[in-house]
């Protein structure tokens, strides 16, 4: 085992996942659940995130190329979406008291910001494509790929089931300050993957 290329797949995917910038992510939007539903939001939110990304792991590539998408399509799209979602965390919701239910329900919050595109990111669906890629690495190579996706992802729902304590000190408005904080963060991390992958594209020097 080459402990130097898993070592710099786990910095990666840290960076990529980032567990801690998941977590004021999490307070916001699970601001209106009690202990248990965040509980229950946090773990659903990570098996869908694994499942996702091991799906781009073992797939990424044959659907890229069935799809003739480029991975520089891949990533501004990923951009765009991202800083939709960034938007709709800057201006927070405009119908909360038309839809009461809409923010209260853990499997819609774990699907949707939390494991999709919060924690499944688009830069972290991106570096499993990548980091598997099937001209570099053999089955074994890709199954340990996933292990530290696993191994990160793990320490990322370790990091969100003790954000209940954080939860109680902020209260709700210190939550939505958050959110718009980390919106602004997003927005401009979306910005930086759009950025990126049209200047690698036109083979600009980078920003």
């Amino acid at each position: 085992m080459d402990w130097s290329e898993r070592i710099a797949e786990f910095v990666t995917l840290w960076v990529v996942i980032d567990p801690l910038g998941t977590l004021p992510v999490f307070i916001a939007v699970t601001a209106s659940l009690n202990a248990a539903g965040r509980r229950k939001a946090a773990i659903i939110s990570v098996l869908i995130s694994f499942g996702v990304l091991v799906f781009f792991a073992m797939a990424g590539h044959w659907l890229l190329r069935a799809m003739d998408i480029s991975i520089y399509s891949f990533q501004i799209a990923g951009g765009i979406v991202l800083f939709l979602f960034a938007l709709s965390m800057i201006h927070g919701s405009s119908h909360d008291g038309a839809q009461p239910q809409v923010d209260t329900n853990p499997i819609d919050i774990a699907v949707f910001p939390l494991a999709i595109p919060s924690i499944a990111s688009p830069g972290a669906m991106l570096a499993a494509v990548v980091l598997t890629d099937n001209s570099r690495h053999d089955f074994p190579d890709r199954m340990m790929t996933i292990l530290t996706f696993a191994l990160v992802l793990l320490i990322t729902l370790a990091i969100m089931l003790s954000a209940g304590w954080i939860a109680r000190i902020i209260g709700r408005s210190g939550a939505s300050i958050i959110s718009r904080v980390m919106g602004m963060i997003l927005a401009a991390l979306a910005i930086d993957l759009i950025l990126s992958a049209t200047g690698q594209w036109l083979n600009l020097p980078p920003i």
